[in-house]
């Protein structure tokens, strides 16, 4: 899901950055240090997850697990992504470092939106949280694909194609980290409920 440089206008740059430097303000003012431990692990997970590139067009297809930082960290979702964004951008030229507010937009913003129309389902029987696990994962991935296609959409009609290939390219991505979050949230649920804190959060 990372966007190259070079590709996105200014205004589309600088609506990421203000998107990002927003959500990263309000991830840090309720990041507290009980959470803080869950957050390195989940950026270190993210980093490394997302190493492995399939090129679509101007972008890129991988592994992202923002739907299960999202469900686990709330709002604490936008540093911890942007922290593996710019280890990824210093260290291996992913992405890079002006794009790197509209790419951590398009990735943290679908996470939080997530934890907040699907924490219900969680609080119920066991089917609908594994739903409402599996929803979480799959529909940030979702949402991250549509929103990286506007930000091409916007720059210039002539990535129309490339946005929707995007979209496209990213449903099996969807599918297979919906099912990565429900196993996840329902591994920690029996070993680690006391990392399941923020899907409590208002």
């Amino acid at each position: 899901m990372h966007i190259s440089e070079g590709v996105l206008s200014l205004p589309v740059l600088a609506s990421g950055a203000v998107v990002a430097a927003t959500g990263t303000m309000i991830g840090l003012r309720k990041l507290d240090s009980e959470k803080l431990v869950s957050v390195a692990l989940l950026s270190s997970v993210f980093f490394i997850a997302s190493l492995i590139h399939i090129p679509i067009g101007p972008s890129s297809a991988h592994l992202i697990l923002s739907g299960l930082m999202g469900l686990l960290l709330g709002w604490a979702a936008f540093p911890a992504i942007l922290t593996g964004l710019l280890l990824q951008a210093v260290l291996f030229q992913y992405g890079g470092l002006t794009v790197i507010g509209i790419n951590t937009a398009t990735m943290a913003l679908p996470a939080v939106a997530c934890h907040y129309m699907f924490r219900p389902l969680l609080k119920k029987n066991f089917f609908s949280m594994s739903l409402g696990a599996f929803l979480c994962g799959a529909m940030s991935i979702t949402l991250s694909a549509l929103l990286t296609a506007l930000a091409l959409s916007f720059t210039d009609e002539s990535f129309a194609s490339a946005a929707q290939m995007i979209v496209y390219g990213h449903v099996p991505i969807m599918i297979i980290e919906g099912f990565i979050c429900a196993s996840a949230y329902g591994f920690l649920q029996k070993v680690r409920p006391e990392m399941l804190l923020a899907t409590q959060e208002t």
